[in-house]
C-alpha cells in the first residue's frame, strides 16, 4: 500500500510510492554503496528518484545522505571504522514514501593491503608495509612482526591480518623456521600481537581465508622438510592454536600460492609431486582438497589473489619464463587460462587484492639478474592484460606474503 503524501485536505493520500525493500549496504573508503529493490507500487505517478540516508544510532538518519534515480546510491564523507545502518526512500511527483526497513550494520573501511616480512639477499625482515588500495603511490611502514620472517603465509578478515610461520635468517644460511602466528588490526598501524601456534615450525606454506576462517596449507616443516600435505585452520576473530582441516591431493606441497572467494579456497600446489596442480576446498567445512584443474605451466614460487569470482596466479619459477599471469573462475573447475604478463619478471613475490577491482604483485626476485625487487604493480581482475606500475615497497625484498581487508573472500 502506498504511503500517504502528507494528509492535506482534498488529496487522496495514496499518491506517494511504497518504500524500497532489500536494502543492502557495501562499505567503502569513507563511503557506502546502498543497493535496494525499487517498489512495485509507485503510487499514481512514476518514481523520480531515491534518497539513501545513514545513521549511527538507528534513530537519527542524518549521518549522511545520497540521491539517485536507481540502485545503488553512494553516500560519502562517512567515518571509517564507525558502524552505520541505512534506509532508503522513494520519491514521485506527489510525495515521498515511508522509509525502508533499516539495513544490516556496516562500517566504512580504508581499503588497505599489507606485505609481511620477506628477506634481503641474506637476512629476514620484520617490517610490514602498507598501501591504500585504489590509489597509486609508495608503501608506508605499518609496524613489525613478532619475529623477522621470510617465506611466511597469510590470511585476513575484514578487520584482522594474519601471518603464519616463516623462516628467520641472518647473514645467510637456511635459517630456522617458526611456528608463530601473528595478527594485526588492519585499520590501524602497530606491531604484531601473538595469536597462537602452528602444529610445527614451518615456512613456505600457503594461506587463504574468508571473513571467518584462515587456512594454512602445506609448507616445509621441521619434521617434514620435503613438504607437508596437511591443511590447518584458525577462527580469525579469536586467538589460539590451529585445528586440523584435511589433506592436499598431492603427497606434499610448498612454495605455491592460494586465495579464496567467500566460500571456496583454491591452491596452486607449487613444489608438489605435480607442479601444475590446482586444487580447492570449501572453507566453511573441513575435509581433504579436491582437484580443480591444471595451471598453464609449473608454478612453484607463485603468489595468488582473487576477487569474489576470479583467482589469479602471478609469475613463479615454472616453465621457461617467469613472466605470465593466469586465471580461473573459482566457482567452476577446469584448467587455468592466460591473463597477461607482469610488468617485471619475478618470483617469490607477495600479493593481495580487492574483491571487486584490483590484484597487486609486490616485491620478489628477478630471475634474470638475481636481484630483489621493490616494485608494486597491479592488474584489473575482471579484465585481462599486463601489469601496471603502482609504486614501490619500503625496501627491495623477496619471499614476502600479502593480505588485505577487502579481498575476494570477504
Amino acid at each position: 500500500m502506498a504511503n500517504k503524501n502528507g494528509g492535506f485536505i482534498g488529496t487522496d493520500g495514496l499518491d506517494a510510492p511504497d518504500p524500497p525493500t532489500d536494502v543492502t549496504p557495501t562499505g567503502g573508503n569513507a563511503s557506502v554503496s546502498v543497493a535496494f529493490t525499487a517498489p512495485t507500487d509507485t503510487g499514481t505517478s512514476a518514481i523520480t528518484g531515491f534518497v539513501a540516508q545513514v545513521s549511527t544510532d538507528g534513530t537519527d538518519y542524518s549521518g549522511g545522505s545520497g540521491t539517485g534515480t536507481s540502485s545503488p546510491i553512494t553516500v560519502s564523507s562517512l567515518t571509517n571504522g564507525t558502524a552505520y545502518t541505512a534506509k532508503v526512500w522513494a520519491i514521485n511527483a506527489y510525495g515521498t514514501s515511508a522509509p525502508s526497513d533499516a539495513s544490516d550494520s556496516f562500517s566504512p573501511v580504508l581499503p588497505r593491503g599489507l606485505i609481511f616480512g620477506g628477506r634481503t639477499s641474506t637476512t629476514s625482515l620484520n617490517n610490514v608495509d602498507a598501501i591504500t588500495i585504489g590509489t597509486s603511490g609508495n608503501a608506508t611502514d605499518f609496524g613489525d612482526l613478532q619475529t623477522a620472517s621470510a617465506a611466511c603465509s597469510s590470511a585476513a578478515s575484514g578487520t584482522r591480518g594474519i601471518k603464519f610461520g616463516g623462516r628467520h635468517t641472518s647473514g645467510g644460511g637456511s635459517g630456522k623456521s617458526t611456528n608463530e602466528i601473528d595478527y594485526f588490526t588492519i585499520s590501524s598501524t602497530g606491531n604484531a600481537t601473538d595469536f597462537g601456534d602452528l602444529p610445527e615450525n614451518m615456512n613456505q606454506a600457503m594461506g587463504l581465508s574468508n571473513d571467518v576462517r584462515g587456512v594454512n596449507m602445506g609448507g616445509s616443516g621441521e619434521t617434514t622438510n620435503g613438504g607437508r600435505d596437511e591443511y590447518e585452520y584458525i577462527t580469525i576473530a579469536s586467538t589460539g592454536n590451529t585445528t586440523d582441516f584435511g589433506d592436499s591431493t598431492s603427497s606434499y606441497l610448498n612454495q605455491g600460492g592460494a586465495t579464496a572467494s567467500t566460500t571456496r579456497g583454491v591452491v596452486w600446489t607449487g613444489e608438489s609431486d605435480d607442479e601444475k596442480t590446482i586444487e580447492y576446498i570449501t572453507i566453511a567445512s573441513t575435509g581433504n582438497a579436491t582437484d580443480f584443474g591444471d595451471a598453464t605451466q609449473d608454478r612453484p614460487h607463485t603468489c595468488c589473489s582473487a576477487s569474489n569470482t576470479r583467482a589469479l596466479a602471478f609469475a613463479g619459477q615454472g616453465g621457461s619464463t617467469n613472466n605470465s599471469i593466469e586465471y580461473i573462475t573459482i566457482a567452476s573447475t577446469g584448467n587455468a587460462s592466460d591473463f597477461g604478463d607482469p610488468d617485471t619478471n619475478r618470483d617469490f613475490g607477495g600479493s593481495f587484492s580487492s574483491k571487486d577491482n584490483y590484484a597487486y604483485l609486490c616485491g620478489g626476485n628477478n630471475p634474470s639478474s638475481g636481484a630483489n625487487l621493490n616494485e608494486i604493480e597491479y592488474v584489473t581482475i575482471a579484465s585481462t592484460g599486463n601489469g601496471t606500475d603502482f609504486g614501490n615497497l619500503t625496501a627491495a625484498k623477496d619471499q614476502t606474503a600479502g593480505c588485505s581487508n577487502v579481498h575476494g573472500g570477504l
